[in-house]
């Protein structure tokens, strides 16, 4: 095969690669749309505006970031994905103890 064959093959098939992710990419993009995990943010996004417009009168104060790890890591002690000491060394960690 001559050089310009060579080049003419090599632009022919990152072309087709390009064409080919492309095409995933929407077909990945139409399913999350069926699937509705699109849609997960959207509607987050929608009900923000109506908790703020309300705050409940319990929780003045906001919940400092620690407390959801806290949480997260307490549940997946729970279940039996993180062992006590685990649990224990992040949670010290977390407090800065």
């Amino acid at each position: 095969m001559g050089f310009m064959a060579e080049r003419a093959a090599n632009r022919m098939g990152t072309r087709q690669r390009y064409r080919t992710a492309s095409r995933m990419q929407r077909r990945r993009s139409w399913m999350e749309n069926k699937m509705g995990m699109r849609q997960d943010f959207d509607r987050k996004e929608e009900e923000e505006p109506a908790e703020a417009a309300a705050p409940s009168p319990t929780s003045a104060a906001p919940e400092p970031g620690y407390m959801a790890e806290l949480e997260r890591l307490a549940q997946l002690r729970d279940q039996g994905i993180v062992s006590e000491e685990e649990f224990e060394a992040k949670k010290k960690q977390l407090l800065g103890i």
